[in-house]
């Protein structure tokens, strides 16, 4: 039994070689027909001129010193308008602002202090009217632009983007 499956495994494992070696050389012994030419790859175009751009030199305007129109002086006896002072987001406090007292902050069951950083997310709990700080005259802080809302937590005051809890500005020690 053991030597007719040796025979059978060597049968099958030249069988494929012995028919490979057959059509190579029937190949051989036909004559050879004349094959097709092979299609040559296109040659490389120079490029061409690009159209030009909008924006270019034609549409900008000169600058000064190359001919175009002069930077012209403030006039004399006018003193320019010095901007209030506006409060950037993480720029920390701002220079009007005033800590004010309130009384203590209650967390949600499960939340206690954690000091929010810019570019965290405010769970959404805290999105609602029972955090949200409208009296931010009394701090020094502006309004906040549409569709941001002050919040309080704990003792500071957050700038949150109502529509992804996306904090923006943070003012730590707000609330004392």
């Amino acid at each position: 039994m053991k030597k007719a499956v040796l025979f059978l495994s060597i049968a099958l494992i030249v069988a494929p070689d012995i028919a490979l070696a057959q059509q190579q050389q029937d190949r051989m012994q036909r004559p050879s027909q004349p094959q097709p030419p092979r299609p040559q790859p296109p040659k490389p175009q120079p490029p061409k001129p690009q159209p030009p751009r909008p924006g270019g030199p034609s549409v900008q305007p000169l600058r000064p010193g190359t001919g175009g129109p002069a930077i012209q002086p403030p006039r004399p006896g006018t003193r320019p308008v010095k901007p209030l002072p506006q409060h950037r987001p993480g720029a920390g406090r701002p220079p009007q602002f005033r800590p004010i007292h309130r009384p203590g902050f209650l967390y949600p069951h499960g939340y206690r202090y954690r000091r929010w950083t810019i570019g965290l997310l405010l769970p959404t709990i805290f999105l609602s009217t029972q955090y949200y700080y409208d009296d931010y005259a009394h701090l020094g802080v502006g309004a906040p632009p549409r569709g941001y809302r002050w919040v309080r937590y704990g003792p500071d005051l957050l700038l949150v983007r109502s529509r992804d809890r996306k904090i923006v500005d943070v003012i730590y020690g707000a609330f004392y």
